[in-house]
This record gives C-alpha cells, sequence and structure tokens, in this order.
C-alpha cells in the first residue's frame, strides 16, 4: 500500500515537475526575448501563447499586473517592453515559479526519503518475524 501511494506521489511529482520546467523555459525565453528589444518577434512566436496561458492561470501576480501582461501579450502597443515594467513583472513571476519548484522538489526528496525509511523498517520487522 505504501509502495502504491508512494508511486501516485511520485507520478504527480513528474508531471508537476515537467509542467513547471516549461514553464520556466517559456518565461526565460520571454524574458530574454523582451530585453533584447526583440517584442514584437517574440509575439509572434509559439512561447507567446505559453505564456499567455502562465500568465491566466498564475495566482503569483496581482489582477492589475496580470492585465498589464495579457494586454502585452495580446499586442497592444501601449505595453512597451522599454519601460522595464513587463519585464520586471515576468521576472517576478519567474522568481515565484523557480521558488515554488524548489519547494515541491523538497518535499518530494522527503516524501522519498520517509518511504524509504518505512521500507527498511518494514523489511526489519518482517526479517526479525521470520528469524
Amino acid at each position: 500500500e505504501a509502495t502504491a501511494v508512494r508511486e501516485k506521489e511520485a507520478e504527480a511529482f513528474a508531471k508537476e515537475k515537467a509542467e513547471d520546467d516549461a514553464n520556466i523555459a517559456a518565461m526565460q525565453k520571454a524574458i530574454a526575448a523582451l530585453e533584447r528589444g526583440m517584442a514584437g518577434g517574440f509575439l509572434q512566436t509559439a512561447t507567446a501563447p505559453v505564456l499567455r496561458r502562465i500568465v491566466q492561470g498564475s495566482e503569483a501576480i496581482e489582477d492589475s499586473d496580470r492585465q498589464q501582461l495579457l494586454a502585452f501579450l495580446s499586442g497592444d502597443a501601449r505595453y512597451a517592453p522599454a519601460s522595464g515594467q513587463i519585464t520586471g513583472i515576468l521576472k517576478q513571476m519567474l522568481e515565484t515559479m523557480e521558488k515554488d519548484l524548489a519547494e515541491a522538489t523538497a518535499q518530494e526528496e522527503a516524501a522519498i526519503k520517509g518511504y524509504e525509511e518505512l521500507m527498511a523498517a518494514k523489511t526489519k520487522e518482517v526479517e526479525a518475524l521470520t528469524a
């Protein structure tokens, strides 16, 4: 039973980590493009819709920031990245995403350690009972 629970936890973590890694990579690409002054070109890439999805689903940003980012991502010229505000919001989101991933990774590592300790204790218990 513990193995089945651990396998489900590991599977959920793997899925979350893959999604987080993809989101972080998209965010890094967006920031790099904006810092190089390539906002228009970036909006034409496949990364832009991914970033839009991240922004729409993020609980880590204020609604006003979300609206600014979504307006920028939809090509609204009023949100030129030269102001640094769009890039600043994205960097803040990236920092939060990286922190959340680090915390999830630490929790996964703790769960693995706990599972291994449990299995070692159960193995000793079985060996003691069958000796």
